[in-house]
């Protein structure tokens, strides 16, 4: 039986390269967070957005304020723990549109105890530094992971890897995630409107073909 599952949608960041909130602009018909949320449905009836602001309210989602608005990532993530109706969370960021559900189901039905499922990809897919990527925007967080972001981001400390280290993780390889997601769509992140741009091409060639 799998074991129960929240799902939280990070809305935070300034957005300063898109130049406008990313999780309210329109794709396809319906913001970039009820498409994350549409997807995530396939693994939870509690979904919750993370971040408040007045326009969130209207998109029939539980809204929780950031708990560390100066947090960072780290920040966003220990709020969606917290917040959690589940002993786990799956904690996505808002700008993610391409989330795989047959990957999102993959991860869900893990049978692990790990505190931390997370997938790690190449590493030149980012400016982590290391042999690779660790997409903790991607990732499944148990409650008892709480104390030791607490601890951190009271001291300071907000490299979400460095508190993934604290933990009991588990590793979800490249090869294990393409079995769900091929070309690896779940992890790319729409930052710029160029990005966006070529989302939306290739969302109207799909609908044309």
């Amino acid at each position: 039986m799998q074991e129960p599952l929240s799902a939280a949608i990070l809305t935070g960041g300034q957005s300063r390269r898109m130049g406008a909130d990313k999780a309210l602009i329109r794709v396809g018909g319906q913001t970039m967070v009820e498409r994350v949320a549409a997807r995530l449905a396939v693994v939870s009836d509690n979904i919750f957005l993370v971040g408040d602001r007045p326009e969130y309210h209207g998109l029939g989602l539980r809204v929780v304020a950031d708990d560390y608005p100066d947090g960072g990532a780290l920040g966003g993530i220990a709020t969606a723990v917290r917040a959690a109706l589940d002993e786990r969370v799956l904690v996505v960021a808002c700008d993610m549109p391409n989330l795989s559900p047959p990957l999102l189901t993959a991860m869900a039905e893990f049978d692990d105890d790990a505190q931390v499922l997370i997938p790690t990809t190449a590493g030149d897919r980012s400016d982590q530094g290391g042999a690779l990527t660790w997409e903790t925007t991607h990732a499944i967080y148990r409650r008892s992971c709480l104390p030791t972001f607490e601890r951190r981001l009271l001291s300071g400390r907000r490299k979400i890897i460095d508190a993934v280290r604290e933990l009991r993780w588990r590793s979800l390889p490249e090869d294990w995630l393409r079995a769900f997601d091929p070309n690896l769509e779940s992890f790319g992140n729409v930052n710029t409107p160029e990005e966006l741009a070529q989302l939306r091409a290739v969302m109207k060639g799909n609908s044309a073909s």
